[in-house]
């Protein structure tokens, strides 16, 4: 993979996409109707989506793509892959709330190795470059030409004063009762793979996610999350987090910089056993923290 030529096609596409979302964000009214599953979808979301797939097609002919809004490609079993969600965040583009994203990542052995994360409503570009780095472009954005490049890495946390983020969306009493967990200095809340990039950039120390998500979720800010030094783990047991699997459904997890201490009371994840009523484990006495 040439890793330089995929970052500035996925960048620009993003950009092409983030430019025609905002079309339709900006306009006085936009349809939404419900997906199968009872999402919400929009115009902008499929307009972003066929640009994007019609895009990388045609510059990677020869890698498959799986994208939110394309069901068939929901079955695809592969080691190298792209992975799209072409708006993420609806719910905050629906509310007119601004924090909603593109987002594109390449996967290999499980991997999110390279990712770009736009949020054309707060003007904010994240990817990785050729070399797996994490930067922050500024404005203004030109598609062909990468504007001032700033270098993002984890904060080094004060575990008595931590910054978490959570989900503007879906946030829960188990997502407030694992927070609870911690000294927490400041709590933000943020729509989309924008979390991602809040912890990347040292805004943000830890972000859990205690319900479902899909690998198109995750995957770009998940890229740009480990180019910055951060890490990504199943809630469950802390293992390693991986992309590719059957059907792209995630487990809880946990998105952090390495040096936040980690609740050892480790939560049973009842998605992966089809118990969705979101009860904790009890805690494992006598092994409150962990690295």
């Amino acid at each position: 993979m040439d890793f330089e030529r995929l970052t500035f096609v996925m960048r620009r596409l993003a950009l092409d996409a983030g430019e025609r979302i905002l079309e339709i964000y900006n306009a006085p009214d936009f349809d939404v109707r419900q997906k199968s599953d009872s999402s919400p979808v929009t115009a902008a979301d499929e307009a972003a989506d066929a640009l994007i797939s019609a895009g990388l097609a045609e510059a990677f002919p020869d890698l498959p793509i799986v994208t939110e809004e394309q069901a068939e490609t929901h079955s695809l079993d592969a080691d190298r892959f792209l992975i799209v969600d072409p708006l993420d965040g609806t719910k905050e583009f629906v509310q007119r709330r601004g924090d909603f994203t593109v987002n594109i990542a390449y996967v290999e052995n499980g991997v999110p190795l390279r990712g770009v994360v736009y949020a054309p409503a707060k003007d904010r570009l994240f990817y990785t470059l050729g070399d797996g780095r994490a930067v922050e472009e500024r404005m203004p954005f030109s598609k062909e030409t990468p504007g001032q490049l700033v270098n993002i890495a984890v904060s080094m946390p004060d575990n008595r004063a931590l910054m978490v983020v959570a989900s503007k969306s879906h946030r829960d009493a188990a997502t407030d009762d694992y927070i609870g967990r911690y000294s927490v200095k400041d709590l933000k809340s943020a729509g989309s793979s924008l979390k991602f990039c809040l912890v990347a950039t040292g805004e943000a120390d830890l972000y859990p996610r205690l319900g479902r998500t899909m690998e198109w979720d995750t995957a770009a800010g998940d890229a740009i999350l480990r180019g910055a030094g951060g890490s990504m783990m199943r809630l469950e047991d802390h293992g390693p987090f991986t992309y590719g699997k059957p059907g792209f459904e995630n487990p809880f997890f946990i998105a952090c910089s390495p040096g936040v201490l980690l609740s050892k009371s480790h939560l049973r994840d009842p998605s992966q056993d089809g118990d969705t009523s979101g009860n904790d484990a009890e805690a494992e006495p006598g092994s409150e923290w962990e690295f």
